[in-house]
């Protein structure tokens, strides 16, 4: 077993690299339109209720024609799933490694097809997709080599005149709710995570990326998954992942999505069904109002390069992108100044198109949440460039920064997701942490700053689950940089961590006397 390495980013630069990504559009445009079946137990299963997904850069091109299911084909998913966990737990933590792994290498060889179905569907950019399917290539290449240390004997005192093992075992089957902004990435991770640790799932997918998940589907199939370990059941979500969270069956729901989504699913998890017999375990990943605060003692280039990085990459639909600047009042201006000159030169438009800098917001919904947002903030704050709609056949947006906005104002609280950023000025650094610590959220965040001691102060004040210093507060790494938040930007379940797996496992303590 090589040792773990994150998955290299392609080059777009690289003229053979462009060309083999041209190519890859061109086979999965190819294949749009195709209609994609629930999949259950190995079953393919058509149903009357059908949902187009759409590219979100062209609303008038449909991507592929999904069957959704209903509270009955749920129901027969899960107990498929059920079944299914009384073989998959007996295989051996190598053997379910391998899945991982072959998937992966799977995964590895088809990366710019994939790419290419999150820049269709998703509306992701070149570099974002490609991103994407690296990140996903990292969650199987680090989870399998995680289950592969946790089944080692693990470390206890010993005691004489006593054989005593601690096992990591499987809890269940769960349910994984993945999001539609990391479609390839999360949903990946969110899945083989719990199937490595030995459980079997039901996946109901982001509605509007159903059809990536798919594709995954194809590749776990390919890689000798046996049937019913993963089950592919699309659908709404008030439906059908309601009644798999509330399912007296269900052991543990893995969940990515707003704040509200995930309040809702810990409170029905919380509630005893009859005839279930465990606490549900949640694993949830709710989103942030993100803050770069900016000392007066900073790289102003660094600085306006991390910010304008951070709130517009991939319009700014990520948990960890900045939504909100805290600047010092003595480099306020000078910075404000700067990231606006360069927002103004970012491109926005078809995602396809490899010059573009913004590609479009996923659906109606968050193109209308957005622009509403907009509209707020123009009473909230001094509008310096954007503030509408971008042209398009699309939901195109720009790219929109505030000045001057209060700490308190919405659009320094309400997570918005989208390319909207608002500034705030500080006397100190002291209260730049104090505004960057008030919100109920604690995703990330990041601090640009010289100074030593306030470096210092911020890591241990800054109350965010990850904390960058002068650099940007996206682009988390598998391995290298465990994601997850504090308060109510979820349970802090550190995904591509260590103790990641841990959430899919339950320790038993075998002690026997000699």
């Amino acid at each position: 077993m090589i040792e773990y390495r994150n998955e290299p980013f392609t080059d777009f630069s690289v003229e053979e690299n462009r060309k083999a990504f041209e190519a890859a559009l061109a086979k999965v445009r190819s294949e749009l339109g195709k209609e994609y079946d629930i999949i259950i137990g190995g079953e393919f299963i058509k149903t009357d209720r059908k949902l187009k997904s759409i590219n979100p850069s062209n609303v008038d091109e449909v991507i592929g024609v999904v069957n959704e299911a209903n509270e009955e084909l749920a129901e027969k998913a899960m107990q498929t799933a059920l079944k299914a966990f009384e073989s998959w737990k007996k295989y051996s933590p190598e053997a379910r490694a391998r899945v991982l792994f072959k998937a992966a290498a799977i995964l590895r060889r088809k990366k710019h097809e994939f790419s290419a179905w999150m820049v269709l569907e998703a509306g992701k950019s070149w570099p974002e997709a490609d991103a994407d399917t690296a990140e996903a290539i990292d969650f199987m290449e680090f989870y399998g080599r995680e289950m592969l240390r946790l089944s080692e004997r693990q470390p206890l005192t010993p005691l004489p005149g006593e054989d005593n093992n601690l096992y990591y075992i499987p809890l269940g089957v769960g349910a994984i709710i993945p999001p539609w902004n990391f479609p390839l990435a999360i949903m990946v991770g969110m899945t083989t995570s719990a199937i490595v640790a030995g459980n079997t799932v039901v996946v109901k997918p982001a509605s509007p990326t159903n059809v990536i998940a798919y594709k995954f589907m194809e590749i776990l199939m390919e890689a000798g998954l046996p049937a019913g370990v993963v089950n592919y059941v699309p659908g709404p979500g008030r439906e059908v992942g309601e009644y798999l969270v509330k399912h007296p069956k269900t052991r543990f729901i893995s969940f990515t999505g707003s704040k509200e989504v995930g309040l809702r699913i810990n409170e029905l998890a919380a509630k005893p069904q009859p005839g279930q017999k465990w606490l549900k375990r949640v694993v949830a990943e709710m989103g942030g109002k993100d803050a770069i605060v900016v000392d007066a003692d900073c790289d102003l280039d660094l600085a306006a390069d991390a910010i304008v990085k951070s709130a517009f990459g991939f319009s700014g639909q990520k948990c960890s992108a900045c939504s909100r600047v805290i600047a010092h009042e003595a480099i306020y201006d000078e910075l404000l100044s700067r990231v606006v000159e360069k927002t103004k030169k970012l491109k926005v438009g078809e995602a396809s198109d490899p010059t573009i800098d913004l590609g479009p917001v996923i659906d109606d919904k968050a193109y209308n949440k957005i622009l509403e947002y907009i509209e707020i903030g123009k009473g909230e704050g001094r509008l310096m460039t954007g503030g509408g709609k971008a042209e398009g056949n699309g939901y195109f947006i720009q790219p929109t920064i505030f000045a001057d906005v209060a700490p308190t104002a919405r659009i320094s609280q309400e997570e918005i997701f989208g390319p909207v950023v608002a500034f705030t000025k500080a006397k100190s650094f002291d209260e730049a942490l104090e505004f960057a610590n008030n919100t109920e959220f604690g995703l990330t965040g990041a601090v640009i700053s010289r100074n030593r001691a306030h470096l210092e102060k911020a890591r241990e004040e800054f109350h965010v689950g990850n904390l960058y210093f002068n650099r940007k507060c996206t682009g988390a790494l598998v391995g290298v940089h465990p994601f997850g938040g504090f308060n109510m930007s979820g349970t802090d379940s550190k995904a591509g961590g260590r103790d990641y797996l841990l959430l899919f496992t339950q320790a038993k303590l075998v002690s026997e006397a000699f």
